[in-house]
């Protein structure tokens, strides 16, 4: 399997592109900004980016959506319970004097229940309320795309619209604790980690 990250956007979120190396077909992880490097990268390694799969609607993380779709051809998904966050996206921009013409756009609503594949490697989604109400992870192939839920040694903020510390708690101790220690972390900011490494270090234990 490929994975590829890329630091991008003002908040310099991590985006990651994720391939089946058998079939080529893809998936991007959030999307910070129209990245130049990434549509290099899908281009140079012959991938099909099926889906733009966004972990949760904060801006940092879905100001590139609109321009990438075009540019990867891809579909964009994203947990039902985040489309008012994506309806923020311009007017929470405006406060940081950044400007996108219009709001990111969605193709469909997933959840839990929703099965998606990169060629024969499932993707499994895993909701994980707490720092948005529909905040998801992404668990491929021992590898774990946490968004804002799970970082090294902490947890994603709960004091903005949509957070809840209750709920990230139990996102974190009854969802993610529950994977492998091996399972491979990362993050929406920051470095990796493993889900071991977490259960004994991280602030939430």
């Amino acid at each position: 399997m490929i994975i590829k990250q890329y630091i991008a956007g003002p908040i310099e979120a991590n985006n990651y592109l994720v391939a089946d190396e058998n079939s080529k077909e893809a998936v991007l992880i959030d999307c910070s900004e129209r990245l130049q490097q990434i549509i290099d990268d899908v281009k140079n390694l012959g991938l099909k980016v099926k889906y733009i799969l966004l972990t949760h609607g904060h801006f940092d993380h879905v100001m590139g959506v609109n321009e990438m779709k075009k540019e990867l051809n891809a579909e964009v998904l994203i947990n039902k319970k985040d489309e008012k966050q994506l309806e923020m996206t311009k007017t929470i921009l405006g406060t940081f004097g950044l400007f996108v013409d219009k709001n990111p756009e969605y193709d469909r609503f997933i959840d839990g229940n929703t099965e998606l594949k990169i060629g024969d490697i499932p993707i499994k989604i895993l909701e994980t309320p707490g720092h948005t109400e529909g905040g998801m992870c992404y668990l491929i192939d021992g590898n774990l795309f946490s968004g804002d839920t799970l970082f090294k040694r902490y947890v994603g903020r709960t004091d903005l619209p949509g957070g809840n510390y209750s709920k990230i708690e139990n996102s974190i101790k009854n969802v993610l604790y529950k994977l492998d220690d091996n399972t491979i972390v990362y993050p929406g900011h920051n470095e990796k980690t493993t889900i071991g490494y977490e259960k004994e270090y991280n602030e939430i234990v």
